[in-house]
């Protein structure tokens, strides 16, 4: 009875090595990247949701740390996101950065501000509308969103811009406009 005990015992351990065990610690690390990652997908599917829900992500099968976007409009086809157009692309990004936030708000720490730096000029203008509604209503919270764009949509429905025009010689005038 106590070998049987011992043995049963053992098997937990025997199954612990399998699952994570590793001399460096590879295992244990790729499965602790791999619940995050998931919890990443997750927050990233709501926020994605929300900016067009056309798309999902998931993580690539027999790829551990790999993720694909799912197109619910074709037929739930999946595709890598390396294949994404650049409209696309910027979506599941911006996506990603706000699941990323939400990670890290839920561990306490607050990110508040969001830097975007273009990506808007490959956007159709029904996604460009709903990107720019996502972003003030993540301003609306009390984010602080800064945006780098030449996209004339986006300069009508930005309050407060700082525009930055060269002058010549290396040099550029630097001005900020409430409006």
């Amino acid at each position: 009875a106590a070998l049987a005990d011992a043995r049963a015992a053992a098997d937990v351990w025997a199954q612990l090595n399998e699952l994570i065990g590793a001399a460096d610690g590879t295992k244990f690390r790729r499965f602790a990247q791999s619940l995050t990652l998931d919890r990443l997908v997750a927050g990233a599917n709501r926020h994605l949701g929300e900016l067009h829900p056309r798309y999902a992500l998931r993580r690539m099968e027999g790829a551990e740390m790999a993720l694909e976007v799912v197109d619910h409009d074709m037929a739930d086809e999946a595709r890598a996101v390396h294949n994404l157009s650049g409209g696309e692309r910027f979506l599941v990004s911006l996506a990603l950065a706000l699941g990323l936030a939400d990670i890290s708000a839920g561990r306490g720490l607050a990110i508040e501000s969001l830097f975007i730096d273009e990506g808007f000029g490959a956007l159709d203008p029904d996604a460009l509308a709903m990107a720019i509604s996502m972003l003030e209503r993540l301003q609306a919270t009390g984010r602080r969103v800064a945006v780098i764009s030449h996209v004339e949509a986006l300069k009508d429905r930005i309050p407060v811009q700082i525009r930055v025009t060269p002058r010549g010689a290396g040099r550029s005038g630097v001005e900020v406009v409430a409006g």
